[in-house]
């Protein structure tokens, strides 16, 4: 018998889905690592890279594509005549444009996301972030998911983008569903549901804009795109909607994540609260350590076969999916010496939380800096606050652990 026949089945070394996983994840992603730097994943029906280099390599090449529609489980292209909203936007999209144009409109909206704006978007939201705390009050102890975190993304997403309080209600449940339109890990009832929340979202979009084009507003995001649009023949209406679903789609999932896993990780170490919030520049790199101390990924980043190809010495049939998982060498302590300790000094070369190459996400600032205003104002509000208990890992979620509750007592 072979060694590789003498393996057990990939499953029972990697399953992110587990409690063994959710608890302590860095035993089975050191395994899925070993296994090679190739290997199929039967659970799933997806190849999943494991070796950072060729991750990045894979990043920085674009060979194989972020479009849904090119996945072998996904619904028929459907013809441009019969596309609605969704499709407009999905297609066309600006993450999974082809890759001349995506590259353009990373050139263009470059200014939307200057120190500027993104000092303008931190004063928008920080008194909606104080009202949190103020309804809060002083409990003995309150759960930061509930009363928080939950409510953050979709704070900071409207502010940023400039959506009046009147679209609130109508446009909320695209913001905290969009990713569920692309999750291969749900039915087809579910995606078909949140697909027309989208159409409906996006027509508020368009109302939005038209708005926006008739009352300008000074170092307003949307206002910032509309006048790259005037400047830029390339670059349209649709960019804009698309880059701001793209936005929606990023961001409200990584920030409701992040949101929990900062706040824990914090007052796991508490003796290293004042460095990690000293600065918006010491929390961006705090930020990286809590992504990769908390290690709270599941399935990496979704990629497609565009053709029948070999990757890595392993034939891949057009449409399959592909897994880059660059999750997996965060508790390597080749990269990083003692893994297990939290150190919010730590290095990061390369820094690839938010991606790499032509994809590194252009929100990352944003992102980074809406959390760094929530616990700034935790601590000040709370500043003896510590964990009640260890919080209950929720496996539910396709892509992240998160926690069922987060309880903090205040010891106000």
């Amino acid at each position: 018998m072979s060694a590789t026949e003498a393996q057990p089945p990939l499953e029972e070394l990697f399953n992110p889905n587990s409690l063994e996983y959710a608890y302590n994840p860095g035993p089975q992603c050191l395994a899925l690592a070993e296994r090679g730097p190739f290997v199929w994943y039967e659970p799933w029906q997806a190849w999943m890279m494991t070796q950072l280099p060729d991750i990045m390599a894979c990043w920085k090449a674009e060979y194989l594509s972020s479009d849904f529609y090119d996945w072998e489980f996904a619904p028929p292209r459907p013809p441009e005549d019969q596309w609605s909203n969704f499709e407009r936007a999905l297609i066309g999209h600006s993450l999974v444009a082809d890759h001349a144009h995506h590259r353009l409109v990373r050139k263009v909206v470059s200014p939307a996301f200057s120190r500027n704006v993104v000092d303008e978007i931190q004063r928008r939201i920080k008194p909606d972030v104080e009202r949190l705390f103020k309804e809060l009050g002083r409990p003995e102890v309150f759960d930061y998911k509930e009363a928080i975190s939950n409510h953050i993304p979709f704070i900071s997403i409207t502010r940023m983008i400039g959506v009046p309080e009147k679209y609130w209600d109508a446009i909320k449940p695209v913001i905290m569903n969009f990713t569920q339109t692309w999750n291969p890990t749900i039915s087809d009832e579910q995606r078909e549901k949140a697909r027309q929340e989208c159409n409906q979202a996006i027509d508020i979009l368009k109302e939005i804009v038209a708005e926006r084009r008739h009352s300008p507003q000074q170092d307003d995001f949307l206002s910032e795109l509309l006048k790259i649009e005037q400047e830029n023949d390339k670059f349209e209406e649709w960019d804009i909607l698309t880059l701001i679903l793209a936005l929606i789609g990023a961001g409200a999932d990584t920030t409701l994540v992040a949101q929990q896993w900062t706040v824990y990780s914090l007052l796991k170490n508490r003796d290293q609260v004042a460095t990690a919030l000293a600065t918006p520049e010491s929390f961006a790199n705090t930020f990286n350590e809590v992504a990769r101390w908390g290690m709270n990924g599941k399935m990496g980043f979704a990629r497609y076969a565009p053709q029948d190809m070999e990757i890595l010495g392993q034939p891949v049939r057009r449409g399959q999916m592909v897994l880059l998982m660059p999750h997996l060498y965060k508790f390597n302590p080749e990269y990083f010496p003692e893994p297990e300790k939290f150190d919010v000094t730590r290095r990061f070369d390369p820094d690839i939380v938010f991606g790499y190459g032509p994809r590194y996400c252009i929100g990352a600032a944003l992102a980074k800096r809406q959390l760094y205003l929530s616990m700034t104002e935790l601590f000040k509000n709370f500043p003896n606050a510590e964990l009640a208990e260890e919080p209950e890992r929720d496996t539910s979620d396709h892509n992240s652990i998160t926690f069922k509750k987060l309880l903090i007592k205040t010891n106000c």
